[in-house]
């Protein structure tokens, strides 16, 4: 496939992958709500819980909730549950689509782990599934009855995966991997528990048993952790724009912090919900770790253009070397693009090369031919025009050099 399909293809299912994980989060931040937002009154039918009237559109909605389950069962009941697997595989397909097939360009960092792509996408795919047995062999152990206690040592889990990450792929891979990692458990919470809890308790009111109560809490608590996830896996989706987040010296710290300032914006909306009361103290403890990741961020660590030679000494980058357009391709890159794109950019507001992307070196230029490739020759979209203007013989020349990767 070629690479402007390839892109398109990125693209495409990077925007399902949204739209999917919109109709997911968007469902379950509902269902918190209403189910926070309960209330009894009298003359509820047996076994309501509680009960909650909403107006949206222009309508009135009634809900009510059961404590375990109605008497009788329904002769149509909706399920939520298809927009957890799709985002889930759109994900994973945006996984292999750009770090997997790119995974010299995205997902390798020859300065924390000398290994092959290969050795790199087993390691990814088996510390997902890893994450998620070691996640539900805790939530099914005696902790699981506490969820104070559940929910520290599962932070304590988080973390030590989260920093395993930093140190075997690339900070941008990393980040992403994390998110993964709280995507995966939390659409694994769906497949394995919460949906088989539910269809267990539909076939016992079909056969007129009374369901087990224990599978509702379950479902509630696995429920419950997603509902916490939620913020942070959102950031980890959008924080591979923002090198101050990944490419620092202490971004498996960061990352580890993200997890209590989603969590206390999202338990100050589910105390909303429950109570009406506005707590602020989670705001203030959110911004106070938000300045500190801030001030991690300021410590620039390794960046890209740091690696080891090793890391040019693939056939592309050997042939682009050795091309006798290398020396003003190089120039003109340096010319147009390092004032930006250097670990002390020029550029007025930038504190870090976009992207972590460095080509102030040759190396540099080197290791970004794809991003120089499809950013300033198959396209125009750099450099920005309001900051320099690079000719059509110029992005000519950039091509030609590209193209003699063919010739190696």
């Amino acid at each position: 496939m070629g690479p402007v399909l390839w892109e398109w293809l990125s693209l495409l299912v990077r925007w399902l992958h949204v739209v999917t994980g919109i109709a997911w989060i968007g469902s379950s931040f509902y269902f918190i709500a209403l189910d926070l937002g309960l209330r009894r009154r009298e003359g509820m039918p047996e076994g309501v819980k509680g009960e909650a009237w909403q107006v949206h559109g222009g309508g009135f909605y009634h809900m009510q909730k059961y404590a375990v389950a109605p008497r009788f069962m329904p002769d149509e009941l909706t399920w939520f549950k298809w927009e957890a697997y799709s985002t889930f595989l759109t994900g994973l397909a945006l996984l292999v689509i750009v770090y997997y097939v790119g995974a010299e360009l995205f997902l390798l960092d020859p300065a924390k782990a000398d290994i092959s792509a290969e050795w790199a996408v087993t390691a990814s795919l088996l510390s997902l599934a890893a994450g998620w047995l070691v996640y539900d062999l805790l939530c099914r152990s005696p902790l699981g009855r506490s969820d104070t206690l559940l929910l520290l040592v599962l932070f304590v889990f988080l973390a030590l995966a989260f920093f395993g990450y930093t140190e075997i792929f690339s900070g941008r891979a990393a980040f992403l991997h994390a998110g993964a990692l709280i995507a995966t458990i939390m659409s694994a919470n769906v497949f394995f528990t919460i949906i088989p809890n539910q269809r267990v308790a539909v076939a016992d009111l079909k056969a007129g048993r009374q369901p087990d109560p224990e599978l509702g809490r379950q479902a509630g608590q696995r429920s419950l952790h997603n509902n916490y996830l939620t913020l942070p896996v959102l950031f980890f989706m959008v924080s591979n724009h923002y090198p101050l987040a990944f490419a620092t010296e202490w971004s498996w710290l960061i990352a580890i912090l993200i997890l209590p300032v989603g969590a206390l914006i999202r338990h100050f909306f589910n105390v909303m919900h429950a109570s009406g009361r506005m707590l602020w103290w989670p705001w203030a403890a959110a911004a106070a770790l938000t300045l500190v990741i801030v001030i991690l961020s300021r410590y620039p660590g390794t960046g890209p253009a740091e690696a080891a030679e090793t890391s040019f000494a693939s056939d592309p980058q050997r042939a682009l070397s050795a091309s006798r357009y290398f020396d003003e391709a190089q120039a003109i890159v340096m010319g147009h693009c390092s004032m930006c794109h250097a670990q002390k950019p020029l550029y007025e507001g930038l504190a870090g090369p976009p992207k972590g992307v460095r080509l102030d070196t040759a190396e540099g230029v080197l290791r970004n031919w794809r991003q120089i490739d499809m950013q300033a020759v198959r396209s125009r979209a750099m450099p920005p025009p309001a900051v320099a203007v690079i000719s059509p013989e110029e992005r000519q020349l950039l091509a030609a050099w590209l193209d003699s990767r063919k010739a190696w």
